[in-house]
């Protein structure tokens, strides 16, 4: 224990030496999550409020187009741009000028009405004992509704446009058989025979959680822990370049005279480099908690979660330090551990989705972000954040990072024995 210590503290000299490689651990990693939490927040916003333009052609000039263009108001997603031409129209939709374009046919309110109307006579008559009377079939065409969509226009939000007003059609045409039905059974228009509110209705409520809006991930859910994890793991830099300082100036040799095992050292750098990662976890959760509100940003809530996330924090640390043991015992020089550490690193955030999530990824690039530690750590953080779990529900991630430590360390220990032997 005593030459573990006697380690340790020669580490924590040398870093403590280093006051550029202080502000790169500390500062750069709050500077780089204010920054990019600043910068999608605000994109969220922007396309939370933003409206999208909507090219609406009405030939019909009736009850139909009327409930149509309302119900698109009311979504609070659409603007509504009027346009008389169809062929204009669509000309502005494929030069890219707006995103959809609908068209309402001719007379749709009025065919509308005299097909219920001949269906409901005809059921009625029926009823009455008439029958003679079969169900008229209307000489009127079948309407369309067209859309026109811009060539670059995605997939989904075709599909889900189409939905939307497929729903709308289907709800109008319903109100319509109520309400023919209704004038022919009574009188009385004002008096209603028929309950036309919806008796299905949908909630969303987050799985094992009351309905509460906090448990929707934020742009700073998503980036406390997702660039912690980057500056996290980019200790290997100093880390890795301290380690290869040591060897091209004699420091290594003479640590080998003395009856220390490179376990021994390798321990050392492992406390303090740990307790580094998990100052700098800290640092990154007062930001989130006390700094973003007073840049407008969401509050980040640790509310009874801070043991599990240091938990969470200390396994991903101790995954870092085995890398940076990794490459600092295999590195003979600076120009090999620094590029290759600082490109390794973002490599890795790119795989594990630090910049863009997983989910969004393609099917190949999502099974490959399982190789990468930060997609472990990100997992665990999110399990904590938003699914409020236990630590038994963390050990698969917990126990991939512990792995890692083990295998790489393991990795460096070996190397440096078969460089001794050599």
């Amino acid at each position: 224990m005593h030459k573990l210590w006697a380690s340790a503290t020669k580490e924590f000299l040398l870093l403590t030496r280093d006051f550029g490689g202080l502000a790169i651990l500390f500062l750069m990693p709050l500077l780089l999550v204010i920054t990019i939490t600043t910068i999608q927040d605000g994109t969220f916003k922007t396309l939370k409020e933003s409206k999208i333009p909507i090219l609406l052609v009405d030939k019909d000039k009736g009850s139909v187009s009327e409930q149509i263009r309302e119900n698109m108001a009311a979504a609070q997603q659409f603007e509504i741009v009027p346009q008389e031409n169809e062929r204009k129209a669509q000309q502005l939709v494929q030069n890219g000028d707006y995103q959809l374009a609908i068209v309402i046919p001719e007379n749709l309110s009025s065919a509308l009405n005299r097909k219920v109307l001949e269906n409901v006579e005809g059921i009625l008559s029926k009823f009455n004992g008439n029958d003679a009377e079969a169900i008229q079939t209307s000489a009127n065409s079948k309407k369309e509704v067209k859309l026109y969509f811009d060539p670059a226009t995605q997939l989904s939000f075709r599909n889900s446009i189409k939905s939307g007003i497929n729903q709308m059609v289907s709800k109008i045409e319903t109100e319509s058989i109520y309400k023919a039905f209704q004038e022919e059974l009574t009188d009385d228009p004002t008096e209603e025979i028929f309950d036309t509110q919806p008796f299905i209705t949908f909630s969303e409520i987050a799985p094992g959680d009351v309905p509460d809006k906090s448990a929707i991930p934020n742009s700073t859910q998503h980036n406390i822990p997702a660039w912690t994890l980057f500056a996290i793991f980019f200790i290997i830099l100093p880390l890795s370049i301290n380690m290869v300082n040591e060897k091209n100036l004699g420091t290594f040799v003479r640590l080998r005279t003395n009856p220390v095992s490179y376990g021994t050292v390798l321990g050392g750098k492992t406390i303090v480099f740990l307790t580094v990662a998990l100052i700098q976890f800290a640092l990154m959760l007062l930001v989130g908690v006390f700094l973003f509100p007073i840049l407008g940003l969401p509050e980040l809530s640790v509310a009874g979660k801070l043991p599990m996330l240091f938990f969470v924090a200390f396994f991903a640390g101790l995954a870092a330090v085995g890398l940076g043991l990794l490459l600092g015992t295999v590195a003979k020089s600076q120009e090999q551990s620094a590029p290759f550490g600082a490109t390794f690193v973002v490599i890795l955030a790119a795989l594990g989705g630090v910049w863009v999530p997983v989910f969004a990824m393609p099917k190949f690039m999502q099974a490959l972000s399982n190789v990468s530690p930060m997609n472990w750590g990100l997992s665990a953080f999110y399990d904590v954040f938003l699914r409020n779990v236990g630590i038994l529900e963390l050990l698969p991630e917990i126990a991939l990072l512990f792995l890692f430590f083990l295998i790489t360390t393991g990795i460096a220990i070996f190397y440096n024995e078969r460089q001794i032997a050599v």
